[in-house]
C-alpha cells in the first residue's frame, strides 16, 4: 500500500526537503543493484542528515508498520539494499569523519562515510585502515558493517568485525544505542555490536563506528606467480606464512582464464609472463619498519620454490607502480567477466586445507554438467574464500547457460559445506541466498536468528524478507 500523506507529511518533517524524494525518476538509480539482478521499488527515498533523524524516521515506520530498507554505496551482490515498498534509507548525507585518535589508534565516522575517504583520512594521520575493496571510491563503511566486509587484507587484519570497536545504532523502535567505545578491553555482559555487523540492516541501522587502525606499512613487496596446480600455490602459501608470519598481508589466486579476461578487456593490462601457465598467484608482504628490504627477502623466500616444484615463474615488483599493475589483474576480473557473457557467480569460503580440492572437485562437477563451462575461480585464499564464477561456453547462448544458474547453486554450496565451509563468505544473504540460508542452517542456529529479529524488530520493519525468511 502506498503511504498515507500525514506519514509522507512526517517524515518530511524530520529530514526535510534535501532529505526526501518522491519523485520517481530520481529514485530510479537507487533501486537497481550493481550486477542488475535485482531491481526494487519504494513509494519514498529518505536521506537522513544524523543519527537522531535517521531514529525518528525509525520510530514513525515502527508505529505504522511500514518497512525500511537502510541503504549505504549500494555496491553489494545479494540484493540486500533493494527496496520492495515502503522507504528506502540511504545514509549518504551521514558522511564525516566525527573523530580520530592517534595514540588510541582509533577513527570514529559516521556510518555513510565512503571507505576510501577513510583510508585517506587514516594516512593523514599517519596510520592505516586496511579493509581494501574493489569498490572502496563508492561503497560506505556502513555497508561494510552491515555485510562484514572483508577484501584483500583479512589475512593479516580481519575483517569488519575484528576492525570495529565500537557502534551507534538506532533500533527500530526510534531508541539510538550510543556503543561508540574506543576499547579493545570491555568485558561488560554481551558484545551487542557483533549483533549488528553482518545483520545487512535487518535489526537497526547502523550510524557510526569506532574503527581500528594499525600502524601504517613502510615497506611492501609484491610478487605475481605462475603455478601448475592450486595445490602448488597453497604449498607457496604455506611455506610464505611460515617465513613471513604476520607481515604476509595478502595471498589471491586467479586461473587463466580469468587473466585472459583481464588482459582481454581492460585497458593497459598485460601479462606478466611470456608463457601462459594454469594458475597464477599474487602475494603481498608488508612491514611498519623502513628498512625491512622485503623486495629481497621476498626473491629469497621464492627462488627455493622453483626447485621444489611449486613455481614455474614469478616477478616481484620493483616499484609501486608495478605492483599496481599485478594487482590490477587480480582487482579488475570481475568487470573483465562482464564482456564474457553471462555468468554465474557464488562466495564461498572453505578451510585452507581443502581449497585445492573443493576447486577440482566443483570444477569437474560443472563441466559435466555443461561442458566447457569457463571457470573463473578466484580470491583469498589467504583466508579461505573463493569467488567460484562460471562464465558460458562461448558456444552457448546466454539465456540456455543462465537456465542452470539453480544447478550451479547446489554443487558450489554443497561442495563447500561439504568440505566445512560457508555458502557465503563475504558478499552477505540479501535476498540471493535465503534458500540456502533455509537449507545449511537448519535448527537451533536458525532458531537463535529468528528469536534476536523478533525481539529487537517485532513489527518485522527492518529490510523485511532479507537473511531469513518470514515464518508463517
Amino acid at each position: 500500500m502506498p503511504l498515507s500523506a500525514a506519514i509522507l507529511q512526517t517524515l518530511q518533517s524530520i529530514v526535510g526537503d534535501k532529505g526526501f524524494i518522491t519523485n520517481q525518476a530520481e529514485i530510479a538509480p537507487y533501486l537497481v543493484e550493481s550486477r542488475n539482478k535485482f531491481k526494487g521499488q519504494c513509494d519514498v527515498l529518505i536521506k537522513p542528515a544524523s543519527a537522531q533523524e535517521v531514529a525518528e524516521v525509525l520510530a514513525i515506520c515502527n508505529d505504522h508498520d511500514v518497512a525500511v530498507v537502510p541503504q549505504g554505496g549500494n555496491t553489494g551482490h545479494c540484493g540486500g539494499a533493494v527496496p520492495n515498498g515502503g522507504i528506502l534509507l540511504n545514509l549518504s548525507r551521514l558522511n564525516k569523519i566525527r573523530q580520530i585518535d592517534p595514540l588510541n589508534a582509533t577513527i570514529t565516522v559516521d556510518a555513510g562515510c565512503i571507505l576510501q575517504t577513510i583510508q585517506e583520512a587514516a594516512e593523514k594521520a599517519g596510520l592505516f585502515f586496511p579493509l581494501s575493496l574493489a569498490a572502496q571510491g563508492s561503497c560506505q563503511i556502513g555497508g561494510n558493517l552491515a555485510t562484514n566486509a572483508g577484501g584483500v587484507h583479512v589475512l593479516r587484519y580481519g575483517n569488519m568485525r575484528d576492525l570495529t570497536l565500537g557502534l551507534e545504532v538506532a533500533l527500530p523502535d526510534g531508541r539510538l544505542w550510543d556503543g561508540l567505545r574506543a576499547l579493545r578491553k570491555d568485558n561488560t555482559g554481551y558484545d551487542l555490536k557483533h549483533l549488528f555487523i553482518g545483520s545487512e540492516g535487518t535489526l537497526g541501522v547502523i550510524t557510526g563506528a569506532v574503527l581500528k587502525l594499525s600502524a601504517k606499512p613502510k615497506d611492501t613487496a609484491v610478487a605475481f606467480l605462475g603455478a601448475e596446480t592450486p595445490h602448488d600455490l597453497m604449498e607457496v602459501f604455506a611455506i610464505l606464512r611460515d617465513q613471513f608470519g604476520e607481515e604476509l598481508s595478502a595471498f589471491e589466486i586467479m586461473p587463466r582464464f580469468g587473466l585472459e579476461m583481464v588482459t582481454k578487456h581492460m585497458k593497459a593490462a598485460r601479462d606478466p609472463f611470456h608463457a601462459p601457465y594454469h594458475w597464477y598467484g599474487v602475494v603481498e608482504v608488508a612491514s611498519s619498519r623502513p628498512d625491512s628490504q622485503l623486495t629481497t627477502a621476498l626473491e629469497e623466500a621464492l627462488h627455493p620454490l622453483f626447485d621444489k616444484g611449486f613455481l614455474h615463474n614469478a616477478s616481484v615488483a620493483k616499484d609501486l607502480s608495478q605492483a599496481s599493475q599485478f594487482w590490477a589483474l587480480r582487482e579488475n576480473m570481475s568487470e573483465a567477466q562482464k564482456c564474457e557473457g553471462g555468468s554465474i557467480k557464488h562466495d564461498v569460503s572453505v578451510p585452507l586445507s581443502h581449497i585445492a580440492e573443493f576447486l577440482e572437485e566443483t570444477s569437474h562437477m560443472i563441466g559435466n554438467i555443461v561442458p566447457n563451462s569457463r571457470i573463473c575461480a578466484f580470491g583469498h585464499v589467504g583466508d579461505g574464500n573463493i569467488h567460484f564464477n562460471i562464465s558460458q561456453p562461448i558456444d552457448m547462448e546466454k539465456d540456455a547457460f543462465l537456465a542452470h544458474w539453480s544447478d550451479f547453486n547446489e554443487i558450489v554450496h554443497e561442495m563447500a559445506e561439504k568440505y566445512g565451509g560457508s555458502f557465503s563468505a563475504e558478499h552477505g544473504i540479501g535476498l540471493l541466498k535465503t534458500n540456502e540460508m533455509e537449507l545449511f542452517r537448519e535448527g537451533p542456529e536458525l532458531d537463535m536468528m529468528h528469536s534476536i529479529k523478533n525481539s529487537l524488530d517485532p513489527n518485522n520493519i527492518m529490510n523485511p524478507g532479507k537473511i531469513l525468511k518470514k515464518r508463517p
